[in-house]
């Protein structure tokens, strides 16, 4: 049977509206579902009409550019900002603990950034290190296109570990003209017409007084856009990366269902976390014995928990918060992550051919994905490969056991459910499609392939 809890359901429905539909995230289809993250939308890549801009700060000249009052710039190896002298102290009380401690903290403001095409949507990501005793808080403040400005709004407050302050998105965010929605900001009645033509981000570091922990970012970026309702995408054609995959471990979010609840029911929900495990294992990095010391000994595949405890947003109740995903993957040396979209199976080809694994957000009722075996709301999964035929290699992390979990899908029905942003669930009924978020996670001393096939889908 499928589940789908309330929250995921109104969060997807809302968002669904801000583009001008009334379609609601729902269940689809029978058959063992997971859980996860759906209700994206978008268009990306080298196409002249994509309303998708990634924008990132990201080199010594970007972070030099922002204001900062109480960081410095990070100049010798990864370019960043650092806390160096706090501009004072302020209280925060956090919402899940209920305590209240004072933090010395300094801010860096980035410089307006104008999307080349007006957008309806924004979602933030970064990459950000923060040792024990510290935390950053990722604001935005939008300019929209009738020339006012939406307050400050919280996109995230984040540490690698939860001992210090749980990492939470914040609820309950709204002027009446646009919404946060867990990790995305979005116009609530596109058909108004109004748009968000602007926008300025924010970083606040924090530390415990006295204690001289250092936290530092490294990227800093959002994705706006603007994209109409469709349900079909243009098909492609196969590519250059047919006839590779990568080598990508397979682990099944579904041996751990059951292990640690409190991280949003288990492995049922783990489909985000479980696909950011494969992907950052790909590239050879692991957590230590230090970080995996809590988990239960008897479970296999610690890691696979850790992940889950690393990426769960307290607020959302729920692994699945795109940014925090892609934050979690940066936290291994030598490994950057963002959250963008993308226009094609094409563009994913490209990426792959260069090395670089493709995390897709979908959602679907069973028949329309040949092989999946189960529907769902919302899933996580990741693409590795193309066959000679140009079909989709997957690691999907809804399998049994971690033998399963590599899978063969049909190039247009994948292509489909991902990029699409309506979508009929097995009853008839509308519902919202996820069209094309994905995690992308590569190196920070990339190939000049990599940076090729990353520059034609906006990221530098």
């Amino acid at each position: 049977m499928v589940t789908t809890t309330p929250r995921r359901t109104v969060l997807a429905a809302a968002v669904a509206a801000a583009v001008g539909g009334s379609a609601s995230l729902g269940a689809g289809g029978a058959g063992a579902a997971p859980q996860g993250r759906g209700g994206g939308r978008g268009h990306h890549g080298a196409d002249p009409d994509s309303t998708v801009e990634y924008h990132g700060w990201v080199k010594a000249a970007d972070w030099r550019a922002g204001t900062a009052q109480g960081v410095s710039v990070v100049t010798s190896g990864r370019a960043g900002v650092v806390l160096a002298r706090p501009r004072g102290t302020v209280d925060y009380t956090d919402p899940h603990t209920g305590t209240t401690a004072a933090w010395e903290y300094a801010t860096w403001l980035s410089p307006v950034r104008r999307p080349a095409s007006p957008a309806t949507e924004l979602i933030a990501s970064w990459n950000a290190d923060t040792p024990a005793g510290t935390f950053l808080r990722v604001e935005v403040q939008a300019g929209y296109s009738d020339r006012t400005q939406s307050p400050w709004y919280t996109l995230g407050i984040w540490a690698s570990g939860d001992e210090d302050v749980r990492r939470t998105s914040v609820d309950g965010q709204e002027d009446g003209r646009s919404t946060v929605w867990t990790d995305t900001l979005a116009i609530d009645d596109a058909a108004s017409g109004l748009r968000l033509t602007s926008y300025r981000l924010r970083l606040t570091l924090h530390r415990a007084p006295g204690s001289g922990a250092a936290p530092t970012v490294w990227r800093l970026g959002a994705m706006t856009s603007a994209v109409p309702d469709r349900f079909e995408v243009p098909a492609t054609a196969p590519g250059p990366a047919s006839g590779t995959a990568l080598t990508v471990p397979q682990y099944s979010q579904n041996i751990h269902i059951g292990r640690y609840p409190e991280y949003d029911n288990g492995g049922e929900a783990w489909c985000s976390p479980t696909s950011s495990q494969m992907i950052v294992e790909s590239f050879g990095k692991h957590p230590t014995p230090e970080q995996l010391a809590w988990v239960n000994p008897d479970f296999t595949d610690p890691q696979v928990c850790h992940a889950a405890r690393s990426t769960y947003d307290y607020a959302y109740g729920g692994c699945g918060n795109w940014p925090f995903n892609a934050a979690y993957a940066a936290t291994y040396d030598g490994l950057q992550g963002v959250v963008t979209r993308i226009a094609s199976l094409s563009d994913a080809e490209r990426l792959v051919a260069a090395g670089i694994p493709v995390i897709t957000s979908q959602s679907f009722f069973e028949a329309e994905l040949d092989g999946a075996g189960y529907g769902t709301s919302g899933h996580l999964m990741t693409v590795i490969g193309f066959t000679e035929e140009g079909d989709v290699v997957a690691n999907d992390p809804n399998a049994d056991d971690n033998a399963g979990v590599r899978r063969v899908y049909p190039r247009r029905q994948f292509e489909n459910i991902w990029l699409r942003t309506r979508r009929y669930d097995a009853s008839g009924a509308v519902r919202s499609g996820t069209g094309g978020v994905c995690y992308l996670y590569f190196p920070v001393r990339t190939s000049a392939a990599q940076r090729a096939a990353l520059a034609a889908v906006g990221i530098r």
